[in-house]
């Protein structure tokens, strides 16, 4: 084994920040894994507020990085239709998500979840014009396949958990659609304006779409 070359390798790429960048990753991954257990724990005692358990994260987004464009004085680069379309999928995909946990386990649902990797890729292929090597798309197809398998086993080959998984399984696939379309509008806003304007308007409109699709419950 040639440790010169290892060691080189490593040198070129083992970054302070790709180190930084994957300590992100495993925080937001972490977040993440918090929040579907706690709206796991939230389906569990009977409570059913798909949209209130995310509406709080609307409203502190709104809060801060609203404050920063105020400080800026700064105009909208972007027609606010585009962020109320953002507004809107990104609401109903977390509707969708946190709803399938009344009916499907919280493994399902967290596996199921990775098809807005596979969505992204078809999304950002055909409207952002963006391509992906041969091993890229190879390992998405491996990871669809897994998924075909979680889909296979709740459909009650293996036996999912939850009252009725199929049903939560299918309101995962929808909800990951619709993240999908949101994080791809995401980034194209973020490459070709302003990050800290998408993710305030992002708020606004998440904010303003909650409280709408909340209302006639109240």
């Amino acid at each position: 084994m040639n440790w010169v070359a290892i060691s080189s390798w490593l040198r070129s790429h083992v970054t302070l920040k790709t180190l930084y960048l994957m300590l992100l990753g495993q925080l937001v991954s972490f977040v993440l894994a918090l929040m579907s257990f706690t709206s796991s724990l939230i389906a569990e005692l009977g409570v059913d507020a798909p949209i209130t358990q995310t509406t709080f994260n609307y409203l502190l987004l709104a809060l801060v990085y609203g404050g920063i464009l105020l400080y800026r004085r700064q105009t909208p680069l972007v027609a606010w239709y585009w962020y109320l379309i953002l507004g809107f999928v990104d609401v109903q995909g977390n509707y969708l998500v946190n709803k399938a946990f009344q009916f499907s386990s919280i493994t399902s649902v967290t596996l199921l979840d990775c098809w807005t990797i596979a969505w992204a890729i078809i999304l950002t292929w055909f409207f952002l014009g963006t391509r992906y090597s041969i091993w890229q798309l190879f390992g998405a197809v491996l990871c669809v396949l897994g998924l075909g398998l979680v889909l296979l086993s709740d459909a009650g080959v293996g036996g999912g958990g939850g009252s009725r998984p199929l049903l939560g399984d299918i309101l995962v696939v929808a909800g990951t659609l619709f993240f999908a379309m949101s994080n791809v509008g995401e980034e194209f806003f973020v490459k070709k304006k302003d990050r800290v304007e998408v993710v305030c308007m992002i708020g606004v409109y998440g904010l303003l779409v909650s409280v709408i699709q909340l209302y006639p419950c109240c």
